[in-house]
């Protein structure tokens, strides 16, 4: 063997690493344990929490104290769960570590990325990214650069030639020897390009933020204008001031809606993660329950990617060879190209040993040119797709034989010699037994598919006619689209897009977005890379290609589409039960920041407690939004969740603020005390919520009503037993009766409201 090829020593490697010079990059996959530690307690609203208890206790009122623990349980169980996730999606991501196959002392080894060194020799064949910087020394491929340039050409790249970190092998197969590694090379840098789709935040991850980011540039002016006001103008003592702003601040941190959302989706993506689903982003879960347009290949999608020959047979008017010396040359043929593919790997399975032609110049196949080429014996001859190889005369001649094959869902390539045919090969896939159900599911859902393939349109429409994909025989060959207006009306009209060029897949997508619709995609090549990266969400096979599931937000690692079902359905459980849950959220923020604003300018106390507000938050907020967040809940949404909350949750704040700040004004002069005043006033926006909450859980079924009775029974009992601690005030019997009365009277006016905005609501939307 040339020494060249003999590689690095196991003794060289080793000093290499030791060295640093290592392939390893930043781990973005999945977070540490210290992470989510902090990432749980080092919050800001966690901090404004502690501060609050703080001054609680250096005022004495140590009985105001019993948000804290609330505080703490809900740490507690957001590190809980995302530990337990994390040890699933860490288990799961063991099977999809990126291995290539390197030379050392002579002999290949298959070894994980990030454990290449520098000087390390490693093969490289068409799928694979090239994972550091490196110089070709051995043989020849086709390197796609579009991730570097932008460009989408294929660049041919020969012994001496340089490869860069984060490229793609089209086609070919070389040895090449790494230059620089690891940070000293471009892969950190531009992996983070290829994945820049995974770091966008979410629609619902950016409207909770900016709620958040709102209450946390309220909460610290309107507390410390609330206890100066208190003092100075209201009469009132440092630790009524204090215990009186705590309640108000309380009421105005959403504390527990971010927390919902990242156990919401670090669960969703562990119940994945069991069905060999794997999340390089778990905001895709989101992303894909909104998508109006599934993009799909046909093969490894609506097809296995298991391919067979089914015939082969001669052209029409013949080709000067007879069948025997045909198939001959289709044998030697095969042997001689270096493609590895599903394609080439179903006609050698055909024909299983055979000699290669004596080549002067090989050229592996071309998923923009459609074909492979090999110069022999002063002859060209390629095998490929027959509407790229044959003139427009022959095509015509040929027309018939390749319809009747195409027409039945079978592939056909043409082997030339000169331009000229001289063999046709057949092949076929099988439609995958859980496509049909999965492609009627996503009909049923509004959800559009369309098939973008590089095989003949006229094939594809007929396999996804089988596979029972809508409107399936409105095809178009892409070949005939050239301008951004053509693709814009294609994907209005067409739901087959037969020979696909890498490149127009991109303008696909483009054009699907640029008439407003949320795009996924599925790929399992290089070529599909460019097009996942403009998709919304991309999908990529287990069994595809490496590029491919290192550009995907979502890898089926079984390759099994039926998942995406499953996919789709977490994803509308989460944002159905978080927009549910931010409504009672702010439905809490909205009139404590009223009130607050209330009592502020009137100098008044604010009327509800800090414990009081901990037990609204408990049972009308966070017991049912837990609860409900279980549910299964798959009706689709559209508009922003900000948008939709606000709409739900302003007419019951806005009710709730009205009452108590009439009984504010007008309790004191009937007669009740400030802490009768205080226990009306959380007894109302109790039955405000539970109102609201009543309204949100139609229609009813027997989980919803066993939710929403425990919750009440909660309320009702943690009251009545535990009074002393939560509540904290001396009552009359007569003025808890018309606290009562109070409440009875909001929760029936705040349903008759709601039922109005509701339909009012409805019937502006019709």
């Amino acid at each position: 063997m040339d020494t060249k090829l003999q590689g690095l020593t196991e003794q060289e490697a080793r000093e290499q690493e030791k060295a640093g010079h290592s392939n390893r990059l930043p781990d973005q996959s999945s977070q540490s344990v210290a992470s989510i530690i902090i990432s749980n307690v080092c919050t800001y609203f966690n901090a404004i929490f502690f501060g609050l208890a703080i001054l609680v206790i250096s005022v004495g009122a140590y009985r105001n104290l019993l948000f804290l623990p609330v505080v703490i349980a809900n740490m507690i169980i957001g590190i809980i769960q995302q530990l337990r996730a994390k040890k699933v999606l860490d288990d799961l991501s063991l099977l999809d570590v990126t291995e290539y196959t390197v030379i050392r002392e002579s002999e290949d080894r298959k070894i994980p990325m990030e454990r290449l060194v520098l000087g390390d020799l490693i093969r490289l064949s068409a799928g694979q990214q090239i994972p550091a910087d490196a110089e070709v020394v051995e043989g020849k491929i086709f390197a796609n650069e579009a991730l570097l340039t932008g460009e989408s050409d294929e660049v041919e790249k020969e012994t001496g030639a340089g490869l860069m970190s984060g490229s793609f092998v089209v086609s070919g197969a070389c040895v090449a020897r790494l230059t620089k590694v690891g940070a000293e090379s471009y892969a950190a840098q531009l992996t983070a390009k290829a994945k820049e789709v995974k770091n966008k935040k979410s629609e619902m991850i950016r409207d909770i933020e900016l709620i958040i980011l709102v209450a946390g540039i309220i909460i610290i002016p309107v507390g410390i204008t609330m206890v100066v006001t208190s003092m100075a103008s209201g009469g009132h003592t440092l630790q009524e001031a204090v215990v009186s702003m705590v309640g108000a601040v309380v009421g105005m941190i959403p504390e527990g809606l971010y927390l919902l959302l990242t156990v919401a989706l670090t669960m969703s993506a562990a119940r994945l993660a069991r069905k060999k689903v794997l999340l390089h982003d778990m905001k895709s879960i989101e992303t894909l329950a909104r998508v109006d347009v599934f993009c799909v290949d046909k093969t490894g999608t609506i097809t296995s990617d298991v391919m067979t020959v089914t015939e082969v047979f001669l052209p029409e008017e013949g080709s000067g060879t007879d069948a025997a010396e045909a198939e001959q040359l289709l044998i030697r043929y095969i042997y001689t190209v270096p493609d590895d593919n599903i394609t080439m790997n179903a006609i050698r399975a055909r024909y299983p040993s055979g000699t290669g032609l004596s080549a002067t110049e090989i050229r592996p196949f071309s998923s923009k040119l459609k074909y492979s080429e090999v110069h022999s014996d002063g002859k060209i001859y390629r095998l490929g797709a027959p509407e790229f190889l044959l003139s427009e005369e022959n095509m015509k001649k040929e027309r018939s034989v390749i319809e009747e094959r195409t027409g039945r869902g079978r592939r056909v390539l043409a082997l030339t010699r000169d331009g000229l045919p001289v063999l046709y090969v057949s092949l076929a896939n099988e439609i995958r037994e859980t496509a049909p159900a999965t492609f009627t599911y996503f009909k049923e859902q509004g959800v559009r598919i369309k098939v973008i393939s590089g095989d003949n349109p006229l094939t594809v429409s007929r396999v996804a006619m089988e596979a029972g994909i809508e409107a399936a025989d409105r095809y178009v060959d892409a070949a005939t689209l050239k301008t951004e207006e053509d693709y814009r009306k294609a994907v209005q009209e067409y739901t087959v897009f037969g020979r696909v060029k890498p490149e127009q897949k991109k303008e696909l997508i483009l054009a699907f977005k640029a008439n407003g619709l949320k795009v996924a995609m599925t790929g399992d090549g290089v070529n599909d890379i460019l097009a996942m990266k403009e998709a919304d969400c991309s999908i990529a096979m287990g069994g595809g290609s490496d590029a491919a599931r290192q550009a995907a937000q979502v890898v089926l690692l079984d390759s099994d589409f039926s998942h995406m079902e499953q996919i789709v359905t977490e994803g509308r459980r989460i944002i159905n039960n978080i927009t549910r849950s931010g409504i009672l959220f702010l439905y809490k923020n909205i009139f404590s920041f009223l009130l607050a604003v209330f009592s502020i300018i009137l100098t008044l106390q604010y009327p509800v407690k800090p414990t009081q507000i901990s037990l609204i938050s408990g049972f009308n907020i966070g017991l049912p939004g837990f609860l409900l967040a279980m549910e299964n809940n798959t009706k689709r949404q559209r508009g922003r969740l900000l948008s939709r909350t606000l709409r739900r949750a302003a007419p019951a704040s806005l009710f709730a603020f009205l009452v108590v700040a009439i009984l504010m004004n007008v309790g004191p002069a009937a007669g009740l005390t400030e802490d009768e005043v205080s226990v009306a006033g959380m007894y109302m926006l109790s039955a405000i919520g539970f109102s609201l909450l009543l309204k949100l859980i139609q229609p009813l079924n027997k989980y919803r009503i066993g939710v929403f009775v425990l919750c009440v029974t909660g309320m009702v009992f943690t009251v009545a037993v535990f009074w002393n601690m939560f509540i904290h005030a001396t009552i009359s019997t007569s003025a808890g009766w018309i606290a009562i009365g109070l409440a009875a009277a909001c929760a029936v006016l705040s349903w008759v409201i709601l039922s109005v905005v509701e339909h009012f609501a409805a019937g502006k939307e019709q």
